[in-house]
Parts: C-alpha cells; structure tokens; sequence
C-alpha cells in the first residue's frame, strides 16, 4: 500500500491493526521474558524450549523473547517495518511448526494462532507501516524497496532453518543412549538381556 495514495480512513485502519499486532507481539514475548501476564519467564520458557527441541534452549527462550516483544514495539509504533515485521513472521512461523502436529484449530492445540499473527507481521513488511508511522516521519529511512525484499526473502529461510535444527535436536533426541546402564536380571550371566 503505498503511503501517499491511502485514504484517511485506510490509514487509520492499518494503524490501528498494527498497533493491535504490536501489543499482542509484546504481551507474548513478555510472558517469555519476564513472566508477566501468567507467563514462565526465561526459566520456564528455557525448560518449554528444550523439551520442544530448540537447543540450546536458555538462547532460544531469549531469542523468541525478542522477537516477540522487539519486534511488536517496533510494529506498533512502524519502525523499521520490513524487518520488524520479518522477525515476528519467523518468530510466529516457527510456533505455528511447533503447533502444526495438532492441526489447523487452535482450540486442538492447532498452528491457527502463530499463523495469523505471522502472516499479519509478513502483510507489514511487505506492504510498510503507513503513513501514521515513525518510518513515515523519518522519511522512510528504514524502510526501502530493498529493504522489503530482503526481509520476505528471509522469512521462510529463516524458518527453515529453525524447523531442520529442532527437528534434528529432536531427533538425535530420540536416539540417544541412556546413561544409565540397564540392570541385569542374572549377575550369574552378563549376557542375559532385560526384559
């Protein structure tokens, strides 16, 4: 949408919805954080990460944090949109990896929500913050036709990159020996396997 073309209504709308993301972006990403809201914090979130396989896990908590929370302040106030909308569609596209399993609905634990709030955080860095904006008043500085491109290109490499390394997290995971050696049932005859 180009800023010098849209109605006062349009931009108004498009404010208003990407103040909304923003917010949504930061309360989640506070709840990783800093436990507001009924979040975990980084210790709890670190122990969530690692069990869903995104190693290591106290940087992968930071990092979804940030992202979360980093780029939902610079969406809200339109600030550097490409790339603050670039960083919450890979935040948001990697949960909704995460999420894929159960399904589309959220009500089953489905990838719906992340979804959403990525493909409306992507809708930014393609189309800019609008004309109610900082990018807006700085003469656009932070957002260029160049910029756009690099950002959109970079989400699903991004994400596919987040997707192998947890999936070979997990998978190493699950092959892994235990370090605990089985118990014997004869001391007799080492040999004997466990049942």
């Amino acid at each position: 949408m180009s800023t010098q073309t849209s109605s006062p209504s349009a931009a108004a709308a498009q404010a208003l919805f990407r103040v909304a993301l923003g917010g949504v972006l930061v309360a989640h990403g506070s709840q990783k954080l800093f436990g507001w809201f009924g979040g975990s914090g980084i210790e709890g979130t670190s122990k969530g990460m690692h069990a869903m396989g995104f190693r290591p896990a106290t940087p992968s908590a930071v990092l979804a944090g940030l992202g979360e929370a980093g780029a939902g302040v610079a969406l809200a106030v339109g600030l550097a949109t490409p790339a603050a909308g670039a960083v919450a569609a890979i935040t948001m596209g990697v949960a909704a990896s995460v999420h894929a399993p159960n399904g589309f609905f959220a009500t089953n634990g489905g990838f719906e929500y992340p979804a959403v709030l990525g493909l409306a955080a992507a809708s930014f860095s393609i189309g800019g913050a609008g004309r109610v904006s900082l990018d807006a008043a700085t003469g656009q500085v932070f957002d260029r036709p160049w910029m756009r491109l690099a950002a959109v290109a970079a989400i699903p490499a991004a994400i596919g990159v987040q997707v192998y390394r947890r999936r070979q997290a997990l998978a190493a995971d699950a092959t892994a020996v235990p370090s605990v050696a089985p118990v014997v049932e004869n001391p007799a005859d080492p040999i004997t396997p466990v049942s």
